[in-house]
């Protein structure tokens, strides 16, 4: 039987059950493995300031990858280790972008979020990447823009013609430097709404576990990783194992190499994972 040497989790719809909380029966299996001398950590698609907390309710001192790969943070201390973001000409040439198409804009900068008015109305659907937001006058004159660090991801929300063209301008112009995706919010008889996610190309969950594992003394192959979503494919595909909860899409579990019963509203994943994994 394998010897796994690192546990890597993903945080929504995995570790955190809807309501926010942590299944019992999952912190007790973290404890247990942590206990036992193997490592947790987490790679997840929020800001570290949006997953500090919560690596710190299960134990987890140490590196943690978050933006999906795009930013890793120690968490004993909060230093940043490495970071990837869009930033100089780049930038201008992503927000000229942005003001064109005239969609609500979220700018995901210096570990916190900030929108104008115009993004007012959808702070319910970023607040999951963070608790620090904050509404500026107009987000397009806002010095994260020119900031020397950069930006670690922008979230725009339009109508779906909007968004479509924007993505298609996005991948001609910036396609060597911006990941860019798509993908419905709501679905209204009147208008669509869609968002998008740009951040820098490159880093994804998979690099973010390769770098963990280096970390850690081990290769990707020694890794068990639990995911629920799209952009945990990655991390799927250069894991020694990879367990996808019971909720996710079919694309996501032909992706691992085991499929969980557990629901992630309901949680429980983690351990189930942990148990046929390491024997824990």
């Amino acid at each position: 039987m394998t010897t796994y040497k690192l546990l890597a989790v993903d945080v929504d719809g995995t570790l955190l059950r809807r309501d926010g909380s942590i299944h019992h029966e999952d912190l007790r299996a973290i404890r247990r493995l942590q206990a036992a001398g193997v490592p947790v950590s987490i790679a997840t698609g929020r800001l570290y300031s949006g997953t500090r907390d919560v690596a710190r309710q299960i134990g987890v001192i140490g590196p943690i990858a978050c933006v999906d790969g795009s930013h890793i943070v120690h968490t004993g201390g909060d230093a940043h280790l490495y970071s990837r973001t869009i930033f100089g000409a780049d930038a201008t040439l992503l927000r000229s972008v942005i003001e064109r198409h005239a969609m609500a804009c979220f700018l995901f900068a210096q570990d916190s979020i900030v929108h104008d008015a115009s993004g007012a109305p959808h702070v319910h659907y970023v607040r999951t990447w963070s608790s620090a937001i904050a509404e500026v006058e107009r987000v397009l004159s806002h010095p994260y823009w020119e900031h020397d660090h950069g930006l670690l991801a922008l979230v725009a929300i339009g109508t779906e013609r909007q968004i479509t063209a924007a993505v298609e301008e996005i991948r001609s112009e910036l396609g060597h430097v911006a990941f860019v995706v798509s993908f419905p919010v709501a679905r209204d008889p009147r208008a669509s709404i869609f968002a998008m996610l740009v951040r820098a190309a490159g880093p994804t969950k998979g690099t973010a576990i390769a770098w963990l594992a280096e970390h850690h003394g081990c290769s990707p192959a020694d890794v068990v990783v639990v995911g629920d979503w799209l952009n945990d494919v990655p991390m799927f595909e250069v894991a020694g194992r990879s367990f996808a909860m019971g909720q996710a899409p079919e694309s996501v579990k032909q992706a691992a190499t085991d499929h969980l019963e557990a629901d992630g509203s309901l949680g429980g994943g983690i351990a189930e994972a942990i148990r046929r994994a390491f024997g824990h």
